[in-house]
């Protein structure tokens, strides 16, 4: 899952978008947010969204990154694997956790 920080001034939604042009080489539009949760360890908030990669899309990935591919449900920790759940099982409002 792309990620990072959010620059000063900048929105969310702008955050994903431009998270996923730089290390996947994408154009997203967010669909939706799916949850929020706080990670006690970085004592900071992580925001998970459902976005759709373009069509026949294969990443372009960036430096940050020499390899990329899909992982089954039971591959993921346990953290990742609880933001991914979520996601998928999206009901029409954002959930929130903590870690």
């Amino acid at each position: 899952m792309p990620g990072g920080a959010l620059e000063p001034g900048e929105t969310i939604h702008e955050c994903v978008a431009r998270e996923c042009r730089e290390e996947l080489g994408w154009e997203v539009s967010p669909r939706y947010l799916s949850g929020v949760y706080y990670h006690s360890a970085y004592h900071s908030q992580a925001f998970v969204f459902r976005c759709e990669a373009p069509a026949g899309a294969e990443p372009s990935l960036s430096a940050e990154h020499s390899a990329w591919r899909y992982f089954a449900l039971d591959e993921l920790g346990a953290v990742q694997r609880r933001r991914v759940e979520d996601c998928l099982n999206y009901a029409g409002a954002a959930v929130s956790g903590r870690f």
